[in-house]
């Protein structure tokens, strides 16, 4: 199973309405997201315990590790009779 960064601006961010952003590692969340629009530095969530559908909470966001759910190929394709 994949796991899933999902980081909730409290604020949105210059020129985006968005504040719900979802990425597949703490790394590609500084990507797209500076360190002051997260509230946190990259080796800060490295370190601060989000797996295990960890949390972490700061004056500008909610972060949160979580897996992703999904199925084998060819299962649950099937249209309903």
């Amino acid at each position: 199973m994949a796991k899933v960064i999902h980081v909730h601006l409290t604020k949105p961010i210059d020129g985006s309405r968005q504040r719900d952003w979802y990425f597949s590692s703490i790394s590609a969340v500084y990507t797209v997201l500076s360190a002051e629009q997260v509230g946190a530095s990259k080796g800060y969530l490295l370190h601060a315990g989000l797996s295990g559908n960890g949390s972490i909470i700061t004056k500008h966001a909610i972060i949160k590790q979580s897996t992703l759910i999904s199925c084998a190929r060819g299962k649950g394709d099937k249209e309903a009779d």
